[in-house]
């Protein structure tokens, strides 16, 4: 039997460090007969949660006390941190004035902190959000670096192996004179690679994301990181620089994006996916105008489901 080679150097796969208890944040359903649910897949039915053997230790303590709580809420999100032991609670939908009470009981009972947030068919803390009680964010490790996490904004559920993607990533480029990371949340990849370029520019549109990266900027003594707050499609607005960091949604990069990338022709564009067949469009396009892969690993963020990352460097041929 003939086997088809690929096309490109495709390293192995990197698992996950850990199988189960990798996630560091979920999100549930309040069931009607009291405790959480998980929906099921294109359904509104709810199943009751009595424990769930994706979720990291924080998040487990935090499961089994609020299956005790009778909260007048529709959902709660959870962000916990393996590097302190804690966890945020987020409570979406019901009156923020009548869980004002709840909150301070619940950061009495262990939480570090509690917000409201207002539902919103946009997606989860897209409407309205406030702070109830206690602290808004808790530090995280990701391998060579610590960086503020929030239950309501983005950050990367499986620590552990984020951490080491972002390893491997840091030791895959050259180094040079500017680096511009886009769809940068809150600037973990700028901050990593920061000493090895001159100037380091983040572009994220989220105000909460680059709030974070900036703190973390400073707790860090990070100088030549500047977050810049706009949407990735302003790239050609920013100039050239030696090197691109991209990390999009699954929808994959713009076309704004990739015409920015053709036209002003990077050295290195290091490309982060989340979804293979929007990165291999990309790639494809990008390989197209001159790019060569040099490398690509895909990293295993979820296991037991179809989801797979993929880190990949291209360079100018």
């Amino acid at each position: 039997m003939r086997i088809a080679r690929l096309p490109f150097p495709l390293a192995p796969i990197h698992p996950s460090p850990r199988p189960l208890g990798y996630r560091t944040a979920a999100q549930y359903a309040r069931h009607p007969l009291g405790g959480l649910a998980y929906r099921l897949p294109e359904s509104h039915a709810l199943v009751r949660v009595e424990e769930d053997p994706l979720v990291a230790e924080p998040l487990a303590w935090a499961l089994r006390v609020l299956s005790t709580w009778p909260l007048p809420v529709e959902e709660v999100a959870l962000r916990g941190s393996l590097l302190e032991g804690r966890v945020l609670l987020g409570l979406i939908g019901g009156s923020p004035e009548a869980l004002k009470r709840p909150a301070k009981a619940l950061v009495r009972e262990g939480f570090a902190g509690v917000v409201w947030a207002e539902p919103s068919e946009k997606g989860r803390f897209r409407g309205r959000v406030r702070p109830l009680y206690g602290e808004r964010t808790l530090l995280e490790r990701f391998g060579p670096l610590t960086a503020s996490v929030s239950v309501e904004s983005f950050s990367q559920v499986n620590p552990l192996a984020a951490g080491e993607l972002l390893e491997e990533a840091q030791g895959l480029v050259q180094g040079g004179g500017r680096a511009l990371e886009l769809y940068a949340g809150s600037g973990l990849l700028s901050l990593l690679l920061a000493p090895r370029y001159g100037e380091v520019v983040a572009v994220e549109i989220s105000k909460e994301a680059v709030r974070r990266g900036e703190a973390d900027r400073k707790r860090l003594g990070v100088e030549n990181v500047r977050f810049h707050r706009g949407d990735a499609k302003e790239a050609a607005q920013l100039g050239a620089f030696d090197l691109v960091v991209l990390d999009p949604p699954r929808s994959g990069l713009s076309p704004e994006v990739r015409r920015y990338l053709l036209e002003s022709r990077p050295r290195e564009v290091l490309y982060i996916a989340c979804d293979p067949a929007t990165w291999a469009r990309d790639v494809g396009e990008l390989s197209r105008g001159g790019y060569e892969l040099a490398f690509a690993r895909p990293y295993d963020f979820f296991p037991f489901t179809h989801h797979v990352e993929v880190l990949s460097l291209l360079r100018l041929g």
